[in-house]
């Protein structure tokens, strides 16, 4: 999904998002085409199978708050509930549910509400202050789960979410306002999701993370009440919930480390996180020295140390191993005349480092070997870096090319003219792009 811009003169619809972008859904690769353009879609912000690892992830990260200090403590007296409940006002099944859509509406109008500042913070998102604050709040609140410091709500609040209310309506309510009970925990993880979500700028995307989310939280309460004859079963409260914060702690961290990387060199991105997911993995698979009172505890810690370990490894070698990327060379109006003289096509990339598809285009696409080979075979590569407004230069490059967001990529054939129908304004695999390049180059030939 393209980011619109902070430039004045760009174009923005009421809800915040260029002309031709719908929030979270596919747009179409020539927004200004004419009507005997061809128009293809491409993938948004998340889809496919990025969409489905994410959305996995958040699931597992919702079962995981279950075993938090705040949640756990909670679980027999909510299955309890469930169980004094089916017997006075019907089915079992249908108070566990409603526990859960309690909890999910909660949370899903949270996200879609994030989400629909995604205009307003994409423009936010060029000011390197404000990253740098966003990266500093998730790490203070990561320090909470560490347990330097408590979350707490008015005790006002508290005890609102805290009453208890008959039948079917306190079932649900119950779900609505777990996350208020259980603030604590919960607080810092699902404030620093709702961060992430509102950079992302969908309000379907927000609604599936926050969705997804509570059905991970929300599950394991609904099962052990259809069988809350094994609530005895479960492991007694103790130290290892105190590592299970932790473990969120770290995953914050990671969050701060994200949003910090449009200010750091490409190096200095990728070995932030690699020890970012490094010192997680010592921490929390060896230097913790949390126990438990079941003996899968320790292998639980070891796996996830080695896991995080891991992430590290494949993060910096993916990084070592890649081979040289696109020779971009910056803008000039005498690099497109000569280009123009010389019959050569031009591809002019539009992007921010603070723009994920940007960075995803730079890291995939644009060092993909055909892409990279192909591109010194006759192209002429210019790359207008938005990151920063207040250029007067590019401002005008962006009125006289209807750039409406980043990234943008431009294709002029060897006249000097824009090819509309093969303008990108999204992240495309290399295999794709490298038909669009060969499309111009046929073009050109002619």
């Amino acid at each position: 999904m393209a980011v619109s811009l902070g430039y004045k003169n760009v174009y923005r619809d009421p809800k915040g998002f260029p002309d031709w972008q719908a929030a979270g859904l596919p747009v179409e690769t020539s927004p200004v085409a004419s009507s005997t353009a061809q128009t293809t879609t491409v993938p948004g912000p998340l889809s496919g199978w990025a969409m489905v690892w994410t959305l996995l992830g958040i699931f597992v990260g919702g079962m995981a708050l279950n075993l938090t200090p705040c949640v756990y403590p909670l679980i027999p007296i909510t299955v309890s509930y469930f169980g004094g409940r089916s017997d006075q006002s019907g089915s079992l099944v249908g108070h566990g549910l409603l526990y859960m859509m309690g909890l999910a509406l909660t949370n899903s109008a949270l996200g879609v509400g994030a989400a629909l500042t995604g205009g307003m913070m994409g423009a936010m998102l060029q000011n390197p202050a404000v990253l740098i604050g966003i990266s500093l709040l998730l790490v203070a609140f990561a320090t909470s789960l560490f347990g330097f410091w408590e979350l707490r709500l008015p005790i006002a609040l508290t005890r609102v979410a805290s009453k208890s209310h008959a039948g079917y309506f306190g079932t649900f309510f119950m779900g609505l306002t777990l996350g208020v009970v259980a603030a604590p925990c919960l607080g810092p993880f699902v404030l620093g999701l709702l961060t992430w979500v509102a950079g992302m700028g969908s309000a379907w995307i927000g609604f599936a993370v926050f969705f997804t989310l509570s059905l991970g939280l929300g599950l394991p309460l609904f099962v052990l009440a259809m069988f809350s004859g094994r609530i005895e079963k479960l492991p007694r409260s103790g130290e290892w919930m105190i590592w299970v914060r932790k473990l969120m702690g770290w995953v914050l961290v990671g969050m701060a480390a994200y949003f910090i990387r449009p200010l750091l060199s490409e190096s200095a991105a990728v070995l932030t996180l690699s020890a970012v997911a490094l010192a997680a993995g010592l921490h929390l698979g060896w230097i913790d020295k949390a126990r438990a009172g079941f003996a899968t505890f320790k292998y639980i810690k070891t796996a996830v140390g080695l896991l995080a370990i891991g992430v590290a490894i494949v993060l910096t070698g993916s990084w070592l191993v890649r081979g040289p990327g696109v020779g971009w060379q910056q803008y000039s109006q005498a690099l497109l005349d000569e280009a123009t003289a010389t019959k050569k096509p031009v591809i002019i990339d539009f992007s921010a480092t603070w723009c994920t598809p940007c960075r995803e285009l730079d890291e995939k696409t644009f060092h993909d070997p055909t892409v990279v080979r192909m591109s010194e075979d006759g192209f002429v590569m210019i790359k207008v870096d938005l990151t920063r407004s207040g250029n007067a230069e590019y401002e005008r490059l962006v009125s006289e090319y209807e750039v409406k967001g980043v990234p943008t990529v431009i294709f002029i054939d060897a006249r000097g003219r824009e090819r509309r129908d093969l303008r990108l304004v999204d992240y495309l695999p290399p295999d794709p792009f490298v038909q669009r390049m060969e499309n111009l180059k046929t073009m050109n030939e002619e």
